[in-house]
């Protein structure tokens, strides 16, 4: 069936078929998760953050603990980068868990700690895209806004007959269309199932718009394992890190340096070896 705009009888037929195959589905295969049971917009906001790239299984946990750390947005600004890091360990990219703080302490300053409310205030945050401004709303206050994730763009390609080379605003279009008014957290959480659990990459053969390369050995590998041993430490040795990651093939110290660029870690004299170079975290007071 090819999606067109809901212009005919028709047309709204197939759009109410849809609604209705996806709702049963749901009802008969619903996920539970932590996030799933508070409209605490801060709450979603950590949630869907932590959902980019990491499977909803692994957060769970980390959305629990680090809820139970960081409560709220004052909270989460005013701790130290080194904690907020040693809390996000195993969900991957790093540069997320910092970006996530930043974007506390820019919500702190510009909103009054408050969450914005809306799309366009949202994606004017660090780390908050264009699917991500939309999630949170819809999840946190049921706002009928279409979000498109992979999971959805996969459905909307493989049950309306579309091109898998579709350009973004065509899906966004079709997702819109979609959309129950008054059901978005409802709707939006059916087709997360249905993606996840049915409509798979696998049997579809549609695949996601960035691939992931191998992880093992790569340099996000190299990268991560580096800075879980920085966050492990008050301070380690340069030398320490060049021993044990001396065979690194995507070259030590240009992720070093990238570290140092991106405010994640400093490089500084040893005061107690002189000559000697010292990795830490970076510690910024508000």
């Amino acid at each position: 069936m090819v999606f067109q705009p809901v212009s005919s009888e028709l047309h709204r037929q197939k759009v109410e078929l849809f609604r209705e195959k996806i709702f049963n589905f749901y009802r008969l295969n619903k996920r539970s998760f932590p996030w799933r049971e508070c409209t605490d917009r801060y709450a979603v906001m950590i949630s869907e953050i932590m959902l980019q790239q990491t499977q909803a299984e692994r957060v769970a946990g980390k959305f629990l603990a680090w809820m139970d750390r960081f409560p709220d947005t004052e909270t989460l600004a005013s701790a130290s980068l080194r904690e907020v890091l040693l809390l996000w360990s195993g969900l991957g990219y790093n540069s997320r868990g910092q970006r996530l703080q930043t974007c506390a302490k820019v919500i702190m300053d510009r909103f009054g700690g408050m969450v914005p409310t809306t799309p366009e205030q949202l994606k004017t945050l660090p780390g908050i895209g264009d699917y991500t401004c939309r999630s949170i709303p819809v999840f946190a206050d049921n706002l009928d806004v279409a979000a498109v994730d992979t999971n959805i763009r996969r459905i909307i390609i493989h049950e309306f007959a579309l091109p898998e080379d579709s350009p973004k605003h065509k899906i966004q279009f079709a997702a819109e269309q979609l959309l129950p008014k008054g059901q978005s957290r409802e709707w939006h959480n059916a087709l997360m199932d249905y993606g996840s659990i049915h409509l798979t990459s696998r049997k579809t053969g549609i695949r996601p718009l960035t691939k992931q390369s191998k992880f093992q050995g790569s340099k996000r590998w190299y990268r991560g394992r580096l800075l879980k041993e920085i966050v492990a430490s008050e301070a380690i040795f340069l030398e320490e890190i060049e021993k044990k990651y001396g065979s690194c093939p995507w070259g030590l110290h240009e992720i070093i340096d990238g570290l140092v660029r991106e405010g994640l870690v400093d490089e500084t004299e040893s005061p107690s070896e002189p000559g000697g170079r010292v990795l830490k975290i970076r510690e910024e007071q508000r």
